[in-house]
């Protein structure tokens, strides 16, 4: 009779269902999982990437080039560096860069987005007779370019 009633009681220590979510470790170790951990690099392609030297002068150089008409150089600056993207306290030399790339690419897209929207939805019927002179696709025959006539 002893034996069952041992059975049905507890034990605090013992872990008996280690899938069971109400079994947690109290002091679970952070620094062992990917999650919780900071990256070691501050590129995507790790230890074969750059050093932090080079990462900050590369971000700077991609940031800066990306006001030049070039704001495509903002998106690959937050790839090649999404850990530092990723991780908010790591690499805070290139962080400032790279999320301002990253503000930068949003507002690009944003502005891209609604012009192409703009001609392609609103058309002829939202600019009028203003219409021929904004499109591209009458360019050739308005100077005279195609031989057609």
């Amino acid at each position: 009779m002893e034996t069952g009633s041992q059975a049905h009681t507890t034990n605090p220590d013992r872990n008996p269902n280690p899938n069971n979510p109400n079994n947690r470790n109290p002091s679970p170790n952070r620094s062992s999982t990917i999650l919780g951990s900071s990256p070691l690099w501050p590129t995507i392609d790790g230890p074969l990437g750059l050093s932090e030297e080079a990462s900050v002068s590369y971000a700077r150089s991609f940031y800066s080039f990306g006001f030049a008409m070039l704001p495509w150089l903002w998106a690959l600056n937050c790839f090649y560096f999404w850990p530092v993207l990723r991780h908010s306290r790591s690499f805070p030399r290139i962080r400032r860069y790279v999320v301002r790339s990253a503000v930068g690419f949003g507002v690009f897209t944003a502005i891209l987005a609604t012009w192409a929207l703009t001609f392609a939805i609103g058309g002829k019927s939202l600019f009028g007779p203003v219409w021929d002179q904004l499109v591209l696709y009458n360019l050739a025959d308005r100077l005279g370019l195609t031989g057609w006539s």
